[in-house]
Order: C-alpha cells, then sequence, then structure tokens
C-alpha cells in the first residue's frame, strides 16, 4: 500500500508553530499584566497603611505626617494611575492575543479535518485498488482453472 502523503502538511506544522508561539506571547502577555495588579494592589496596601497607621497616631504628630501624607499623594496617585494605565494597555494587548489565537487555532483545526478527510479518502481509494486487484487475480485464477479443466476434458 501506498504510503498517505497529504500536499498541506507542511502548512499545518507551520500554523502549528504559529500557534503556540501566539499562545507563549499570551502567556507573557498575562504573566505582565499579573505583575502590573500585584504591583497596584501592594500600592493601594501600602496607602491603606499609611491611612491607618495615621489614623492611630496621637493627635500632635499625627497633623504632621498627615501633612507630609498629603504632600506626596499626588505622587502616589500619579503611580496609581499609571499602573492602570498600564494594566488597561496590557488588558488590550491581552485581548488582541486572544483573538489571534482562536484565529490561528480555527485555520489550525480546519486544516487538520481536512487531513483526516483526505487521510480517509486516501485509504478508500487504496482499498479499492486492493479490492480491483483481488478482483483480477481471482477472475485470472478462475480462468486459468477453467482452461486446464477443459484442456483435461478434451
Amino acid at each position: 500500500m501506498k504510503r498517505f502523503v497529504w500536499r498541506l502538511q507542511r502548512v499545518l506544522e507551520i500554523k502549528k508553530k504559529e500557534e503556540q508561539k501566539v499562545r507563549a506571547e499570551l502567556f507573557q502577555l498575562t504573566e505582565k499584566l499579573a505583575n502590573a495588579r500585584g504591583e497596584l494592589l501592594r500600592w493601594q496596601k501600602m496607602l491603606e497603611n499609611i491611612i491607618n497607621g495615621l489614623a492611630e497616631e496621637n493627635p500632635k504628630r499625627r497633623l504632621g505626617e498627615q501633612e507630609f501624607f498629603l504632600r506626596y499623594s499626588a505622587a502616589s496617585d500619579e503611580q496609581i494611575k499609571k499602573l492602570k494605565d498600564k494594566m488597561n494597555a496590557l488588558e488590550s494587548q491581552q485581548r488582541e492575543k486572544i483573538v489571534e489565537v482562536l484565529k490561528v487555532r480555527r485555520f489550525k483545526e480546519g486544516l487538520e479535518r481536512l487531513r483526516v478527510e483526505a487521510k480517509m479518502q486516501f485509504i478508500k481509494e487504496q482499498e479499492k485498488l486492493e479490492q480491483k486487484e483481488l478482483d483480477e487475480g481471482a477472475t485470472i485464477s478462475f480462468v486459468r482453472k477453467l482452461r486446464n479443466w477443459e484442456n483435461a476434458n478434451e
């Protein structure tokens, strides 16, 4: 039996590699996004701890620390805003990568279905050829036996 060869096999292999590459990029984006979320949570927790600490201080000392905190709160707010902007950009990139992964996966799965169909068709054709050869062999064998029988009866 001939070996199955599919012309689009190389395209399928390329699409599989492309899907792996895009998935790796998506994983990296997801990691960056998780890191940015963690950093944002650390900033927010730090500010919350400072505010809670100020509330527990005695009133005389608290006024000076509150003034210092309020003076530098704009920098903290700016840092938090930058982190949120970064997260929004990463989330947007992540959505785009997800769409790209799904697009490549659909294309790859379509190729895989085509390959399965082509292989099934190939197997059917090979079985037909094999059956045809068996039929021809049986016919030739029958004709030979018939001739031998006719020659023996003459």
